[in-house]
């Protein structure tokens, strides 16, 4: 923290939040500074947890009045240490789980109005009380944030249909680093008076705002769904398998994600209640679905065509379609499993990338080479949403090699992938974010024109740097 910080600091953030809003202790501060994954432990001097947009409004102008950075945090999910604050940011953390309310829910216009901190599963559930369905869905979603999710441009296993977390927004709350509070909770999904604000907030990692409302989208609840499980004869016929879905299902395809054999084996190994709905072994899978706003409708017809296509063609050698809800959980528990059974293995060095979709093949064999090479016995662990060309491209440690051996080596690691994904016209952030752990890797491989124009917008709209500074994009010196 600043050294001329006033001695009444922390007694004016009390009055502001009341004892129940602010942490001091170091104990209780311990997990909102511990990294997700326990990479990085961070360093505060407190946490406040404002309940209103009028409290988070005057913290934001204590701080700026008194030059202290401030970290805003949701649910603490973050995979690239965004929500983290260290030494060198002298910040305090801004929780906004206190804020969790539904402020409403409109039917006919499809859109619910939200706090920052309510959690993603709690928002879908009300929306399917009220027989609608907000799309967003990820592995964190019983804990995660929709800030969070909204300062992050969130993805998830429904992109194909409905799109990021950017697409599901129709207007926002935000406290900007003056303390002022902008209303743009706004439910159009046309408005076309000037630059569309919300749209810089979203996937700004905090670092221009404080996010503490918003305006989702909301979509019909399907009325019927169509799950299958797939064995490709080969990676690369992943892709006329796609495309073949998108021309035979169209819009009604919701999902089509990627599972190697060596996920399926950990999620048995590890998992629980995990079975192979695939008797015989092989190397790639596709987990697909897809859903109709009425029951009884063409997917079952379609779904089964498809299929005797997909053999015809030769590009799958072996399937199930689910014949009920009970079967398809049991596929998706395989994809919830995948992502939470590779940790047993030991070390795991893990990329969130994503390149054009027509790459994915060509990518995940250059880069298995590639690492192969470089540490004899990896064991690439490659994963994701095929139809949106975002693929989690994890590698467990050799048998047998020392974990943090391994993991002394994953800067090393990362650069041999993401050159691979740039030589492919691709990103090396998918849907996770920048935060702190990717900043020097997204410079290098970022133009510097693009990097000058990030800062900018940066200081145009916190000349102060006290909004998330660190993070995102190299930091800038602070306006005098």
């Amino acid at each position: 923290m600043p050294n001329n910080l006033p001695n009444d600091f922390i007694s004016n953030l009390e009055q502001i939040v009341t004892d129940k809003g602010l942490i001091v202790e170091k104990n209780e501060i311990r997990p909102y500074i511990t990294e997700r994954r326990g990479r990085f432990v961070g360093e505060t001097l407190c946490v406040v947890k404002p309940a209103t947009t009028k409290e988070v409004s005057a913290v934001v102008k204590l701080c700026s009045d008194n030059k202290v950075a401030i970290v805003p945090q949701g649910g603490n999910t973050g995979l690239v240490s965004g929500g983290i604050p260290f030494a060198e940011d002298r910040a305090i953390i801004l929780n906004l789980s206190r804020m969790n309310t539904i402020r409403d829910l409109d039917p006919i216009n499809n859109t619910m109005t939200v706090e920052a901190g309510c959690i993603l599963q709690t928002i879908q559930d009300h929306a399917s009380k009220n027989d609608r369905l907000f799309p967003l869905s990820l592995g964190a979603e019983g804990t995660c944030e929709i800030g969070g999710n909204i300062a992050t441009n969130a993805g998830g296993i429904n992109v194909i249909r409905y799109g990021n977390t950017r697409a599901l927004i129709l207007g926002l709350e935000v406290v900007t680093p003056t303390g002022e509070i902008w209303d743009g909770l706004r439910s159009l999904r046309k408005d076309n008076t000037g630059y569309d604000l919300k749209q810089l907030f979203i996937g700004s990692e905090g670092t221009l705002g404080v996010i503490t409302a918003a305006v989702l989208k909301l979509f019909p609840s399907p009325k019927e769904q169509q799950t299958a499980f797939l064995a490709l004869n080969s990676l690369e016929d992943a892709l006329p398998l796609l495309n073949m879905a998108q021309s035979m299902i169209g819009d009604a395809l919701t999902s089509f994600e990627l599972i190697p054999r060596i996920g399926i084996e950990f999620s048995q190994k590890h998992g629980h209640r995990v079975i192979d709905p695939i008797e015989a072994k092989h190397d790639w899978y596709i987990l697909m679905e897809a859903s109709a706003g009425t029951a009884n409708s063409f997917l079952p017809d379609l779904f089964t065509k498809y299929m005797e296509k997909a053999f015809e063609e030769q590009w799958v050698l072996d399937g199930v379609l689910a014949q009920n809800k009970a079967q398809s959980d049991s596929f998706w528990l395989i994809r919830e499993n995948v992502t939470l059974c590779q940790k047993p293995e030991g070390g795991s060095i893990k990329h969130d990338i994503a390149v054009p979709v027509s790459s994915i093949p060509t990518f995940i064999r250059k880069a298995n080479a590639a690492v192969k090479k470089l540490i004899p016995g990896i064991r690439p662990y490659p994963f994701g949403h095929v139809g949106d060309g975002n693929i989690h491209y994890n590698l467990s440690q050799p048998v047998g090699m020392d974990k943090q051996a391994y993991l002394n080596r994953w800067e090393e690691v990362n650069r041999v992938v993401h050159d691979i994904v740039i030589d492919l016209n691709g990103s090396i952030s998918a849907e996770h974010g920048i935060g702190r752990v990717k900043v020097k890797e997204n410079a290098h491989y970022k133009s510097s024109i693009e990097i000058k124009l990030m800062q900018q917008v940066k200081h145009s709209f916190d000349p102060l740097n006290i909004m998330n500074p660190g993070k995102l994009i190299p930091s800038i010196q602070p306006k005098k």
